[in-house]
């Protein structure tokens, strides 16, 4: 595979794995499920209504980022 392919190739991975997990963080808050997370460096729990809504990313930036976590 050419350089631009795999790189074509990595970045739908990455899209991918992203979305599959915004759409598992999104499950747990739906059912009422906690879900840990890392942050500053500590594991942290968060309950269900904690987890913020799912947004567009975009949409999302004064959020906690779940999906780069």
């Amino acid at each position: 595979m050419a350089e631009q392919e795999l790189e074509l190739l990595s970045s739908k991975i990455d899209a991918g794995v992203k979305a599959a997990i915004a759409a598992a963080i999104e499950r747990h808050r739906q059912l009422g499920q906690s879900i840990s997370i890392m942050q500053n460096g500590k594991v942290v729990t968060l309950t269900a209504d904690k987890i913020p809504a799912f947004q567009n990313q975009q949409n999302s930036q004064n959020k906690i980022n779940l999906i780069d976590v």
